[in-house]
């Protein structure tokens, strides 16, 4: 999505349309992860993924002749890239493996959570609101935990636990030490960077994508490249230049309603009664955090 050649007489026109690819399309993305697995192992497929990505988009942005990011923020990129991308992506990938993709989801909800935990050791302080989702998101996830899936599988627990601290580290270090270039060449280098760590990852790994490809994984890698990676980011984009912060970042709550159902419905995923009940209580959390930010922000 251009927002650069966007009507200036009606910048708000494409808000909800943005909004629905950021709810929609994020939300459908750990379906196709998952259908991907079939061909493509998990680092190899988000590393070619972010590869490809990452080089188109920053095409793009040399084409229109953007500025391109200084030494220093191709080093931000790198560890922040490494982080989120590297770690976040691929380990995410990992948990799929043995997870259904919306119980995945549903953990990697309590994002805000750490993104607020992480924050204190960089003197941000939430406000009261947000503490308290954060213990309900805490106690959601808890639940979660105890429920026969990821009980059943400690290796899709410890990869979906270190893949959330790690992106929500990222996350905080974007934001606070380590910031990117500004706009589409901040998200070509961080993509790029990880891509490169995912590929080194998946090499010492010994993965090696199946030969000749299953169509509906070639579908579904194709799927996480251009809608997932380049669609969803640009309206993400749009968002946080055109609509408040509260609603740019309400696909943390939507996007694990959206795969829950995509993956029972779609991918034959079976989720228990309990486990649905810890993710409505992970859900409520992250509302609690979300609009304990907002309250912040307009006070």
């Amino acid at each position: 999505m251009n927002t650069a050649a966007l009507p200036l007489a009606r910048p708000r026109s494409l808000l909800l349309p943005a909004l629905l690819a950021c709810y929609l399309v994020w939300g459908s993305t750990y379906l196709a992860i998952r259908l991907a697995l079939a061909s493509f192992p998990p680092f190899f497929q988000m590393g070619t993924r972010f590869l490809c990505a990452g080089a188109l988009l920053a095409g793009w942005v040399a084409l229109r002749g953007g500025a391109w990011p200084t030494a220093r923020q191709w080093a931000h990129a790198g560890v922040v890239g490494t982080l989120m991308l590297g770690l976040g992506m691929g380990l995410t990938a990992s948990a799929e493996q043995h997870v259904g993709s919306g119980l995945v989801a549903a953990f990697i909800a309590v994002v805000p959570l750490l993104v607020g935990l992480w924050g204190l050791l960089f003197g941000q302080r939430p406000g009261r609101l947000e503490i308290a989702g954060m213990a309900v998101g805490l106690a959601g996830v808890l639940l979660l935990m105890r429920g026969a899936s990821f009980g059943a599988s400690p290796q899709a627990l410890a990869s979906i636990g270190a893949a959330t601290l790690a992106w929500s580290l990222g996350s905080v270090l974007s934001t606070t030490r380590l910031p990117p270039a500004p706009g589409a060449a901040g998200f070509a280098s961080q993509m790029l960077c990880g891509g490169v760590v995912l590929m080194a990852a998946s090499m010492a790994l010994g993965e090696r994508p199946q030969w000749p490809p299953q169509p509906l994984a070639v579908a579904a890698w194709v799927y996480l490249v251009v809608a997932g990676s380049l669609v969803a980011f640009s309206a993400y984009l749009y968002l946080l230049a055109h609509a408040s912060p509260a609603l740019a970042t309400s696909y943390a709550f939507v996007n694990p309603v959206i795969a829950l159902l995509l993956g029972v419905t779609v991918g034959a995923e079976a989720v228990s009664a309990s486990e649905w009940g810890a993710c409505a209580v992970v859900l409520a959390g992250v509302v609690l955090i979300v609009r304990g930010r907002r309250n912040r922000e307009h006070a």
